[in-house]
């Protein structure tokens, strides 16, 4: 009995749902293609919440204190406001040509609910706060002082955006449908709209769980947000040893190695390497055993064993640049009026210098994105190439078997978008390329690189809730093809990454409309529609700021006190003078100083092969296979601007709810866990929102010893004897 039990167990997982256990705790095998979703209640409230947060988004992100509106709060927002309309709105019925139609077709319904989410996360730019493409019209503007049209400008941003979507259409058959690219993150909103709509008869029903939870995070979040600032990093290690500047640096959570260093700040915990609670175990071990190898085994004996790159002449974890004397290096210094290198003034500050752990994490980032390519091609390749050839036959599963009732979206949608971007591309780099810079072939090259690496990052993504970026290799290729032309290389950058980037968005909101089966047309419209909308708000809003704000994004010449210093632009600024304008030929190449780091390429490039090999020869170990490398790599090169603290904190929460709730009370996990996530975001999301209103506007603080930050200040102190980094430093 209890074989024939498994047996027709096993027949049922095969048959009828999904292969993966947490899409079968999650998702509904169960639909209603009768609900109306081309609702007058969803295009209200998708357009107004694509437009409210395209302009809250692009207006905070020049601010000292940026702040990003997500898709969850607005989630979270318009439930109650479309149930109200559905009580309030006329059910008269009324014709348009031979269509009945209704302002008020019954009850809000969950699929509204989708599209509408889908419009508010164009409007978050896809969780990137506001265009990418945004940062070139403000360093071209506030930053070089140079002139570029609104027309450009526009164009610029829409082609960068919707370029993606040519892509998405191109690999969907391979990363949507199928059944084992399941998309952990999707798995957030899918829980939190079934409870968010589905009504349950339990004590404890999900409904009654997100908002418990939502109003946890919203409340505790006033403590590490204003109140009691300094337990966003508690670095207990600085405490105890408060005048050594090896113990800070060993100590600092945010500006050393972060030993013992945690926080009890959500904010912290999800903000670079995303929700940790939406993370596969797998994933995060591979994060660990990467985190650990860098910060615990290479950086200490870098620093003080090898003194590599003259690693003891600089702070031990700093993203600034320097000169060889250890003081900050004055890159506004050698651009000329021509918006080139000044030669002269380059040479009187001398070569370029980084702390060790930028350089090791740049070598980092280049192994990372070799390793996704062959990682992808020696793991995936066969799965992609039977569902190339069997995309028609290859087995289905219940999701994929339901949305066949609905209409799928004609392959021509996408390639007349990519088409028309690309070609407005053209335009934009052969008629207007006095503002922009970038040749028509490095569009041409930019996307071909873009193609090249949507499918291997959306596998890994749609796997491991992990994204490698294009950023790295396509400032140093374009820096190497074109030196001395910076708004080149950021151009090029934008076309070849975020294009990349777009597509792994679009994707994954299609996964998600795959799980809760929205009609595949609709879901593409309101992409479309929305990516419009909010390419065109951003960059009026940001027209309007630039040309209303005297002196924004310069600090020097701005107020004190002011909040308009732009600091994502001034990091956009100087990765367009370090690719772009002094070159990696400068920096590592032959003429700099950090040309061993190349060799990062090689080895990330042969990582998976020998990964492959050891499964080869030992087919018993297990543990082999779910060594991730592309994972392993990626999630470190976000350091910087990620630090210790955001890892150790991450790494313990993930490993809680992922490892021990998972494995040893997995019915609350199922129930609970990510409707928790979402909760977690979503009071973070409106608590920063109200701070942010109600006392950072009026710049209103508490100045006791628990605002002060982690109390950790030598850690940015360089040891070497003789160099002064700082006059709190003390004297070698």
């Amino acid at each position: 009995m209890a074989t024939m039990e498994i047996e027709r167990e096993e027949s049922t997982t095969d048959d009828d749902v999904s292969p993966i256990e947490q899409v079968r705790m999650i998702v509904s095998n169960e639909d209603n293609p009768n609900l109306p979703v081309w609702t007058f209640r969803m295009w209200f409230l998708g357009l107004g919440s694509v437009i409210l947060l395209s302009f809250l988004n692009t207006f905070f992100i020049y601010r000292t204190e940026p702040l990003t509106v997500t898709m969850i709060s607005i989630q979270v927002a318009t439930l109650p406001i479309g149930r109200f309309m559905a009580k309030v709105l006329p059910k008269r019925k009324f014709r348009i040509g031979k269509k009945e139609l209704s302002l008020n077709p019954g009850p809000f319904n969950m699929k509204e609910h989708v599209l509408i989410s889908i419009f508010a996360n164009a409007g978050a730019a896809f969780g990137n706060g506001s265009a990418y493409a945004l940062s070139i019209v403000d360093i071209i503007r506030a930053f070089y002082g140079r002139k570029i049209t609104f027309l450009a400008s526009w164009l610029l941003v829409l082609t960068t955006q919707v370029l993606g979507y040519g892509w998405a259409g191109i690999m969907r058959n391979y990363v949507v449908e199928p059944a084992q690219m399941w998309w952990p993150a999707t798995l957030v909103q899918v829980s939190l709209f079934r409870a968010l709509h589905e009504k349950e008869m339990r004590r404890m029903s999900k409904e009654k769980f997100f908002l418990i939870a939502l109003l946890c995070s919203f409340a505790w979040y006033v403590v590490p947000g204003y109140l009691f600032t300094t337990l966003s990093a508690i670095s207990w290690i600085c405490w105890i040893f408060p005048h050594s500047v090896t113990a800070h640096q060993i100590g600092s959570g945010q500006n050393g190695l972060g030993l013992g260093s945690f926080s009890l700040d959500w904010t912290a915990v999800a903000a670079f390497l995303g929700n940790p609670l939406v993370t596969p175990f797998f994933a995060i071990a591979n994060i660990i055993v990467g985190y650990i190898l860098l910060m615990y085994v290479m950086m200490p004996v870098a620093y003080w064993g090898l003194n590599i790159y003259n690693a003891k002449n600089f702070p031990i974890y700093s993203s600034k640049l320097f000169t060889s004397h250890g003081q900050e290096y004055n890159v506004t210094a050698i651009v000329n009026d021509r918006f080139e290198i000044d030669m002269q003034a380059y040479q009187k500050q001398g070569l370029v210098n980084m702390s060790a752990f930028f350089a090791i994490s740049y070598g980092i980032g280049f192994a990372a994105i070799a390793s996704s390519l062959s990682h992808v091609a020696i793991f995936n390749g066969r799965a992609i190439y039977q569902q190339f050839r069997f995309s028609r036959t290859a087995k289905e599963d219940i999701h994929t078997r339901l949305m066949k009732n609905y209409k799928s979206i004609p392959g021509w949608w996408f390639h007349v978008s990519l088409l028309v971007s690309f070609v407005l591309g053209l335009v934009l780099c052969i008629f207007m390329n006095d503002q922009v810079q970038l040749p028509w072939w490095g569009l041409i090259f930019a996307a071909g690189l873009a193609l090249t690496f949507t499918l291997p990052i959306s596998i890994i993504t749609a796997t491991t809730n992990q994204s490698p970026g294009l950023n790295i290799i396509s400032e140093y290729l374009m820096g190497v093809i074109l030196p001395g032309k910076p708004i080149a290389n950021v151009c090029f950058k934008t076309y070849g990454y975020m294009s990349m980037s777009q597509a792994v968005s679009f994707l994954s909101d299609f996964k998600l409309g795959h799980y809760m089966k929205i009609p595949p047309r609709s879901m593409f419209i309101v992409q479309i529609v929305g990516t419009l909308v909010a390419g065109t708000v951003d960059v009026g809003v940001g027209w309007w700021l630039l040309g209303s704000i005297k002196h924004i994004c310069n600090k020097d010449l701005l107020p004190p006190g002011s909040p308009w210093t732009c600091p994502g632009d001034q990091v956009f600024f100087d990765a367009s003078v370090i690719w772009g304008l002094v070159g990696p030929k400068r920096i590592f190449g032959s003429l700099g100083l950090y040309s061993k780091l190349n060799w990062f390429f090689l080895i990330g490039l042969l990582g998976p092969l020998i990964i492959w090999l050891l499964q080869k020869a030992f087919p018993k170990q297990h543990w082999i296979s779910l060594i991730h490398l592309p994972v392993l790599l990626g999630a470190t090169a976000n350091m910087p601007p990620a630090s210790s603290v955001n890892f150790n904190s991450w790494i313990i929460v993930g490993t809680i709810f992922n490892y021990f709730i998972f494995k040893y009370r997995k019915k609350w996990w199922e129930r609970y866990n990510y409707v928790l996530a979402a909760a977690l975001d979503a009071g973070l999301a409106f608590m920063t929102v109200l701070l942010y209103f109600s006392v950072n506007l009026e710049e209103k603080s508490l100045v006791w010893w628990g605002g002060q930050g982690e109390h950790c200040e030598l850690a940015t102190c360089p040891t070497a004897k003789g160099i002064v980094g700082d006059v709190s430093c003390p004297v070698f």
